[in-house]
């Protein structure tokens, strides 16, 4: 079984940083890509940035130039630098994977259970 475990989230003023950080455990072979996602309360799930194992990254358009995705392939960690954070950042931030159990499955999209982000004065 593939586990995700994110955390760092936690209470922000306007203005301020956090970073998010998730890490992969369990048996698998590779994983191809990761991300984070986001969920803000009555709204749907939606990219906030990923990241191929190659290094190609993508953002959402509301993020791009105040956040930043790294991840660390031989670690199985990805984090996700928040700077200049606003209210309408507020959500519950999920990390994913595209995880490959083993060499004769597919590759299987991973959810982590969540942290939450919440930017408020």
């Amino acid at each position: 079984q593939v586990q995700l475990v994110e955390s760092g989230g936690g209470l922000v003023q306007p203005g301020g940083s956090l970073r998010l950080s998730c890490a992969a455990s369990g048996s698998f072979v590779s994983i191809n890509a990761m991300g984070w996602y986001r969920q803000a309360p009555g709204k749907q799930r939606e990219l906030v940035a990923t990241i191929t194992s190659g290094g190609t990254t993508n953002y959402a358009d509301s993020v791009t130039g105040r956040f930043t995705i790294s991840s660390d392939n031989a670690k199985n960690t990805v984090s996700l630098q928040m700077n200049s954070l606003k209210p309408e950042d507020t959500a519950v931030y999920y990390c994913n994977g595209d995880v490959r159990r083993s060499w004769w499955n597919p590759v299987e999209s991973t959810w982590g259970q969540g942290t939450q982000v919440t930017v408020s004065s």
